[in-house]
């Protein structure tokens, strides 16, 4: 038990450490609040300099307007500043530091010395103060601006000295605070020095991409442009493309106001608008710049002023989501290959009948799906490129009529040498069988051609495009890796990961729902006790996705349908999935519905190992060469090259 003391104030100095406590966490805390005053002083050229992690030295130098000398000694004192007036102010802040806190903290626990002149002074003034207590002042020589210089950081509080990290680590964290300034105010030169030695130079020339140029080196090529500035909310910046995501979220940064701040919000709609294209545990790179109305944002909401508060969260979710998909949809992310665009096709027989709903999908033959394009899009649909996945399933390529003659092979003297490079034949103007097990809808029987008057059994001629493409399947690796040359390269294809991105695409774009499919064998299935309790807790939902469950007592559940594409076996696995989906709060409707049309192009791809038809590997090949497919939903790429250079080099013959 403490003894109970007598309620007294606490002196100006002890309290004064308890503030810095709040405010100054470490020496990369300074430089932070030091930096902030410059530019808030209107400088447009500052420099930061650091000895042993700034544990012993830290110097912040601008050029802004500098302090009168008279208002020197009130800027230590605690909650003295020039940046609020009046309690409304409170609700509009367009400046970094508004508190008035920062020096007194950093006073009062550490040495201090600072020269400032105004630029309509002719001397400049220094000023000396350590626990919070002024030591020396006096006029000084000194250029236009202020100069800082913090030493000894923690020297008066042993207790919280101990416990600074070593001198790299310390470096890093002022090194990354200063990085993010400079990132937040491209107009700005800041030059960064540790130990001696310049670590970076910004221009200052307000173009944000030389900013990012300068601080990550080869990055800058690769990023996208962000626009969406109408309306009171602007968004402005750069994100990566879904190949340049990263293990950590330490490549995102976003600026409110000109302020880095820390927010779920903006995070998630970022990532949101990569979703379908990014690995899992992978996160995007983003410098975003996000203008609003000053009575918009709360930036009073935290100590450090990294978090703030919207007023209008889903206004701003939805900006900066549309804003980031814009950028993303209008690069794609493919290999540079030189290709060539395809022959026109011709138009197919119409279906008088509309598609089932099975159509989209095909039957499944051996566990395995076959997906079907519809005969039309509904209206409302997105335009895409065909999502073709088997040749054999164009409504070109349907079953012929009963009757009709099938095409054959071509006779041997018409067909192709195996020393000639093979043309490519465009798959949609190429009749072969189709695979017994596909299902096809009913067609009239088209108009009498002179191909079907000849003989049943006759060779015909297969049609071929007017022109080879540049391009040429050469083999796959492993019976999973389709092998293309073109010219001097060669391109390795991931079958699977390609295929499965057609699917997933072709699903999408019909906004395909599953079928429930009733289970003639119902699944009593004992899911981990916290999945078990989600999944009853969103029965409902799940319904809309094709699922029915019930609760079936002694921690089981019992599904008695499920959607038409899954295997039984691959039930219970889809079902875990979406648990832990929606176990992280992720769960939304569309978000599910991403979800679980990953399962049904997945569960439907080609697999690895798996033999295939070369008029598959063709329509696969494609897509690729021709941008429509250019990563798996998962954000895996689907291609890699190996160029001519690099082989004879692995022979020594470059």
């Amino acid at each position: 038990m403490f003894p109970v003391a007598k309620i007294q104030v606490l002196p100006k100095h002890l309290a004064d450490m308890i503030a810095a406590g709040e405010v100054v966490e470490r020496p990369a805390s300074v430089v932070k609040e030091l930096v902030e005053n410059a530019i808030d002083a209107q400088a447009d050229q500052i420099t930061v300099e650091i000895r042993h992690g700034g544990a012993t030295y830290i110097r912040v130098t601008d050029n802004g307007v500098g302090i009168p000398k008279e208002e020197v000694p009130t800027a230590f004192l605690r909650h003295a500043t020039s940046k609020l007036q009046t309690a409304q102010d409170l609700d509009r802040i367009g400046t970094l530091g508004f508190r008035g806190e920062a020096l007194a903290a950093i006073s009062a626990v550490s040495h201090v010395q600072i020269m400032t002149k105004p630029a309509d002074q002719p001397m400049g003034y220094s000023y000396a103060i350590e626990n919070s207590q002024p030591q020396e002042a006096g006029d000084a020589g000194c250029p236009d601006g202020t100069t800082i210089v913090v030493r000894d950081v923690f020297f008066s509080v042993p207790a919280r000295y101990k416990y600074l990290k070593a001198d790299a680590a310390e470096a890093a964290a002022i090194h990354a605070i200063v990085e993010r300034q400079a990132l937040a105010r491209p107009e700005i030169s800041f030059r960064f020095l540790k130990d001696g030695k310049s670590v970076f130079t910004t221009a200052g020339d307000g173009v944000l991409l030389h900013v990012i140029d300068t601080l990550m080196p080869g990055q800058s090529q690769g990023l996208l442009e962000v626009t969406a500035a109408e309306g009171p909310i602007t968004v402005t910046g750069y994100v990566g493309r879904p190949t340049q995501c990263r293990g950590t979220r330490a490549g995102q940064h976003t600026f409110v106001n000109g302020r880095w701040v820390k927010s779920k919000l903006l995070t998630a709609a970022i990532e949101r608008a990569y979703e379908n294209q990014r690995m899992v545990g992978r996160f995007p790179v983003a410098v975003l710049h996000i203008g609003l109305p000053l009575d918009q944002v709360d930036v009073n909401a935290h100590p450090a002023k990294t978090e703030v508060r919207f007023v209008e969260e889903k206004a701003l979710f939805g900006r900066v989501y549309h804003a980031v998909e814009g950028a993303l949809a209008g690069a794609a992310d493919r290999p540079a290959l030189r290709t060539e665009p395809a022959a026109p096709v011709p138009a197919a027989p119409t279906s008088h009948a509309s598609p089932p709903p099975s159509a989209i999908l095909g039957e499944r033959a051996d566990r395995q799906m076959v997906f079907q394009s519809p005969a039309a899009a509904p209206a409302s649909a997105v335009p895409r490129a065909r999502p073709v996945l088997w040749p054999a399933q164009e409504e070109s390529w349907r079953a012929p009529a009963q009757g009709s003659a099938r095409p054959a092979r071509p006779p041997e003297d018409e067909r192709p040498s195996e020393a000639e490079p093979r043309a490519e034949a465009d798959p949609v103007q190429t009749r072969f069988p189709s695979p017994p097990t596909a299902r096809y809808d009913p067609v009239p029987p088209p108009a009498e051609t002179e191909t079907d008057s000849l003989p049943a059994g006759a060779d015909v001629p297969l049609e071929t495009a007017p022109e080879a493409a540049p391009w040429r399947i050469v083999g796959e690796a492993m019976k999973t890796y389709i092998i293309v040359e073109q010219g001097d390269r060669l391109l390795f294809i991931d079958k699977h990961a390609a295929h499965e991105r057609l699917g997933f695409d072709a699903l999408k774009a019909q906004g395909y729902r599953p079928m429930a499919q009733e289970l003639l064998k119902p699944l009593v299935w004992r899911p981990a006790p916290e999945d078990r309790a989600v999944l009853l807790e969103r029965a409902g939902e799940l319904e809309a996705f094709g699922f029915q469950l019930e609760d079936f007592g002694a921690d089981c559940v019992v599904v008695r349908a499920a959607p038409d594409f899954l295997a039984y076996e691959d039930i219970s696995a889809a079902l875990e999935e979406l648990a832990r989906q929606y176990a992280l709060g992720s769960a939304d409707p569309d978000a599910q519905r991403d979800e679980l049309m990953h399962t049904m192009a997945c569960k439907a791809a080609m697999k690895g190992g798996q033999t295939n038809q070369t008029q598959e590997l063709e329509v696969i090949a494609r897509a690729v060469l021709e941008g429509r497919v250019t990563h798996c939903p998962h954000g895996r790429p689907v291609a890699t090259e190996l160029t001519r250079k690099q082989l004879e080099k692995q022979f020594g013959r470059a």
